[in-house]
């Protein structure tokens, strides 16, 4: 019969197939996808809201021409930038990271091969195929997060160079 917590056992027979990279693969993956998550609700949600009030701000000044008005402006839209770009760098970095900690589950795998292979010999298929699979598992988890992640990234810089142009023309004269 079908449990309720059969995916549940599924999903922790897998991670332990990978060995504990999968685990460090799993944390970094969730912090990826929140970091882009948020991106992505500060974009729909909320820097629409400032983006109006921003605006607002703009025209009800009497002074935009001045030299000082034209060091607010750029000051508005830098600041406007720098929100924008929030949390880029390190979704970046987490994407670079993936494949690495993949390539650290391939080594440990491995070894973990070799290991079984010095013990009992190449008799042992199963425990052979157990260190295999510990090897590729987390190269093929660090690879589709590494990808799924970079395509979301790309997504997130075009919407940000977008939206910091949008700011640039609603902030003109």
């Amino acid at each position: 019969m079908y449990s309720i917590l059969q995916p549940i056992d599924n999903i922790r027979d897998f991670l332990e197939s990978g060995g504990y990279v999968l685990w460090v693969i799993l944390f970094v993956s969730i912090l990826l996808w929140s970091l882009i998550i948020e991106r992505y609700w500060y974009l729909w949600i909320e820097h629409p809201k400032k983006l109006k009030t921003l605006g607002q701000q703009w025209q009800t000044r009497l002074d935009t021409r001045s030299w000082y008005a034209r060091s607010v402006r750029e000051a508005l839209i830098s600041e406007t930038r720098l929100k924008l770009n929030q949390s880029l760098r390190l979704i970046n970095t987490l994407i670079m990271l993936c494949p690495l900690l993949g390539l650290i589950g391939t080594v440990t795998g491995m070894i973990h091969v070799f290991d079984v292979i010095a013990v009992l010999g190449t008799g042992n298929a199963r425990a052979v195929a157990s260190g295999i699979s510990m090897a590729t598992i987390p190269t093929m988890a660090g690879l589709v997060t590494a990808l799924s992640g970079f395509y979301f990234s790309a997504r997130l810089k075009h919407h940000v160079s977008v939206e910091s142009l949008k700011t640039a023309e609603l902030l003109s004269d």
